[in-house]
């Protein structure tokens, strides 16, 4: 009977490591699939992110486009204001130098008509004061006379 025990014995040892060898089996197989499983996800992961950057990449590329298009476009309109500015400053001189010089020249004449109103005031005056001291009653009776004649 001990030789049994130990037959037995023996037998239980081999079929226990039957069984852990099919355990450690399944639980490599299991294991594996595992990560098969991972690996498949990762890849796919993978596969996402490189789309994802190179949707954003290019939407970053497209992004550079707009903003030196929107930089040229603001740029060009800056030069338009500036030369508009330019035109209008230039045509608003032009206008006030035109009216300063229309002013100075309506000053001119008018001054010019003020000596010349002065001067007839004051040769008017100087002629009456000359008939006043030349002529007299005499003088004045001959040019009477010679007016109604000449009528």
């Amino acid at each position: 009977m001990p030789h049994d025990v130990a037959h037995e014995k023996r037998a239980l040892r081999a079929e226990l490591r039957e069984r852990r060898q099919l355990l450690s089996d399944a639980q490599r197989d299991a294991a594996a699939a595992g990560i098969r499983t991972q690996l498949d996800q990762a890849a796919r992961l993978r596969t996402e992110a490189e789309a994802l950057r190179d949707e954003y990449a290019k939407k970053a590329s497209g992004a550079d486009a707009e903003i030196a298009a929107l930089m040229a476009s603001a740029e060009h309109q800056a030069n338009e204001i500036v030369e508009k500015a330019k035109r209008d400053s230039a045509a608003l001189i032009a206008r006030r130098q035109a009216m300063a010089e229309e002013k100075i020249a309506s000053a001119e004449r008018a001054a010019i008509e003020q000596v010349r109103t002065r001067v007839a005031e004051v040769a008017a005056t100087a002629a009456r004061e000359l008939i006043v001291a030349k002529h007299g009653a005499e003088a004045d009776s001959k040019l009477v006379d010679q007016s109604i004649a000449q009528l």
